[in-house]
């Protein structure tokens, strides 16, 4: 009788035997589904399609029927989406920087932290649309219902900071369209148009301001923009250097500055 031949122990190394054992139960990851991709590219034709993290950059897709589709995480940008139907569509995290959503059909659609920067969204239908997290510095044509007013001013304040001033400018120009009476609001536009040399828009902001905060019994806002007052319609008399912005006008516009990130709620 032939003795048992002895067992085979293959020996996997530790490090293997680790990967093997994570590859075994990792979840696939989703991937992009190329024939809708390529379904909606051929035909601008594709509702309830797959297209999550599609890379659709600049991509021409004016009237396309994109209903309920699910575009999570996808790259439009600079994409032409023009009279585009995307009710009810997922497009959670997308990239729709400077695409073009100009009479699109948003109604219901998904837009959690969606990157709507720069694109332009005149006539676009938004009811009902979730746009929690959206960025949507320097989009052109919101409505005033679309964003809140203290997202914009945090923008405003973080362009300040970068010395973006136009960029500035328009975003606390957008957190007014949404609350008229940000007082704060107002002061920060007022103390950018003076870092910019546009006196006279400067003050008539700061004495808006002023009215604001002497409303709402804001003592120390009341206290800031009367001396930006003072310092803005009786200047000294030697004539200002560099800038055209005085040393005392400067210390008060560096003060208000300091003020305005304490004073958002």
């Amino acid at each position: 009788m032939k003795p048992e031949a002895p067992a085979i122990h293959k020996v996997i190394p530790a490090g293997m035997a680790t990967l093997l054992t994570t590859l075994s139960v990792a979840p696939p990851v989703q991937a992009e589904n190329f024939e809708h991709t390529q379904r909606l590219l051929s035909t601008r034709k594709c509702p309830r399609c797959e297209l999550s993290n599609a890379g659709l950059v600049f991509a021409n897709l004016s009237n396309a029927e994109l209903s309920q589709a699910n575009l999570a995480g996808a790259n439009l940008s600079r994409a032409n989406l023009q009279g585009a139907d995307l009710r009810g569509a997922n497009l959670a995290g997308a990239s729709l920087y400077g695409a073009n959503l100009v009479g699109a059909r948003l109604d219901g659609a998904n837009l959690t932290a969606v990157d709507l920067r720069g694109a332009y969204l005149m006539g676009a239908s938004l009811m009902q649309t979730v746009m929690n997290g959206a960025l949507l510095q320097g989009a052109v044509g919101l409505s005033p219902s679309t964003g809140s007013a203290e997202e914009f001013y945090q923008w405003a304040l973080q362009d300040e900071r970068r010395q973006n001033f136009p960029g500035a400018i328009d975003n606390f120009t957008q957190a007014l369209a949404r609350k008229p009476d940000f007082a704060q609001a107002y002061l920060g536009r007022g103390v950018v148009f003076l870092q910019i040399g546009e006196n006279a828009a400067g003050l008539a902001d700061v004495q808006q301001a002023e009215r604001l905060f002497t409303a709402q019994g804001n003592q120390e806002g009341m206290k800031i923009t009367q001396e930006l007052v003072k310092q803005l319609t009786a200047p000294p008399p030697a004539p200002p250097k560099g800038n055209g912005i005085g040393i005392a006008l400067l210390g008060l516009i560096g003060t208000a500055l300091q003020f305005l990130p304490l004073s958002i709620f």
